[in-house]
């Protein structure tokens, strides 16, 4: 039996705040707090795939210091990079 969307969501927010690193868990689980409602399927998809990156190499590419190879360099990790936790 396939997931839910809603299960897929609330296990991709747990995921976000647990990464490893407070400042990945910070931006991550803001980010999925106030977007992955959001999400469709496919971006759901795309979200999971950075999550499965290391926590120093993905925060290098949110934080704009390392450019993303192009296979994660897409509409949700610019979602992400946009995205002010304490706006």
């Amino acid at each position: 039996m396939s997931e839910t969307l809603d299960a897929r969501r609330k296990r991709l927010k747990y995921r976000s705040s647990y990464t490893g690193t407070k400042e990945t868990d910070v931006m991550l689980g803001g980010f999925a707090n106030r977007h992955l409602a959001d999400l469709d399927e496919a971006q759901l998809d795309r979200y999971e795939h950075l999550l499965e990156i290391d926590d120093p190499r993905l925060y290098k590419w949110i934080s704009g210091r390392e450019p993303a190879p192009e296979e994660y360099d897409t509409d949700v990790l610019r979602m992400i990079q946009d995205f002010k936790p304490n706006a």
